[in-house]
């Protein structure tokens, strides 16, 4: 009996600590998603940035991979496709997001 009448005592609490305990258990989700933010978003919005700009930058004669692992030399240019020359007499048509990143001359060792 004498600590259910403790435990409600201390529940009853003086009304000035609840308000001061609620903003302190809300520093932790804080800082949480302060951390997040910094290891998490902010990195993936320049990487975000970065490729547009790459995209936005293609010419033909760039050299490119795609997201699926194909090389090829970009042959022309539309708003949101690309055509690919693949291999001597072998063009394909892709979207331009697909594009992964540009080569440079040196990469290719076969």
């Amino acid at each position: 009996m004498v600590m259910a009448s403790v435990a409600w005592a201390q529940g009853l609490g003086g009304g000035g600590g609840s308000s001061s305990g609620t903003l302190l258990s809300l520093v932790p989700f804080v800082l949480i998603f302060v951390i997040f933010y910094f290891l998490l978003i902010l990195p993936q919005q320049k990487r975000q940035k970065a490729q547009k700009a790459m995209l936005d930058d293609l010419k033909k004669g760039d050299k490119i991979i795609t997201a699926s692992g194909i090389w090829g030399t970009i042959t022309n240019l539309g708003k949101e496709t690309v055509t690919l020359q693949v291999a001597d007499n072998t063009k394909i048509k892709i979207q331009k997001e697909h594009i992964a990143k540009l080569r440079a001359d040196d990469d290719e060792k076969e």
